[in-house]
């Protein structure tokens, strides 16, 4: 498995081996001991996944800035299996030194690239593609009580979101009315 390394050290892109042949391929798409070790040589926190989701969306659905506060953080390592995404993390640990920042990653069927986002980032996603098929492993169940959500365009993000001319974007109501980071920070909803 290639490990990629981002701007923000936290957030890391796994690329597992896979071997195809003229009868398609194989790939091992999570192997707890690889994933360790790359976070341990990175001196990153292990996780335990608990929770595994599997999402669907049409062209244009935007879904995100989501993250889940204490007690029930949620960590995600993330793929798609069909289709394509763009995928953003944004820091929102007030105390780092990269708080307010974004990595973008586009995830396909295609290049079997995995995400790992940790607990204190903001999560979203464009379906790039229809029948975009989003995979994701959690480190926490979900949570209502702690759900929230941070508005997918805040201008203090300047996220680069790749829309393409006349494409309409479907959002949830939650999404569109999502907080924005000020609003976040002077409501103590992000992390510390």
């Amino acid at each position: 498995m290639n490990v990629i390394e981002t701007k923000i050290k936290d957030l890391l892109i796994f690329e597992p081996k896979v071997f195809a042949d003229d009868r398609g391929w194989f790939m091992e798409s999570f192997n707890q001991q690889g994933f360790e070790q790359a976070l341990t040589e990175r001196g990153l926190e292990v996780p335990q996944f608990i929770q595994d989701n599997h999402s669907f969306s049409k062209k244009g659905v935007l879904r995100g800035l989501h993250y889940q506060l204490n007690p029930h953080a949620q960590g995600k390592l993330v793929r798609v299996v069909q289709g394509r995404a763009w995928d953003v993390a944004v820091d929102i640990r007030e105390n780092s030194p990269t708080f307010g920042q974004w990595v973008g990653v586009e995830l396909t069927g295609e290049n079997y690239k995995q995400f790992w986002i940790p607990a204190g980032f903001a999560h979203g996603f464009i379906a790039l593609e229809d029948n975009t098929q989003f995979l994701y492993k959690t480190t926490d169940y979900y949570s209502k009580e702690c759900e929230r959500s941070i508005v997918w365009n805040d201008p203090d993000f300047a996220i680069d979101w790749p829309v393409e001319d006349g494409l309409e974007l479907k959002l949830t109501d939650k999404d569109r009315l999502a907080a924005s980071l000020k609003q976040a920070v002077a409501n103590k909803q992000i992390f510390n």
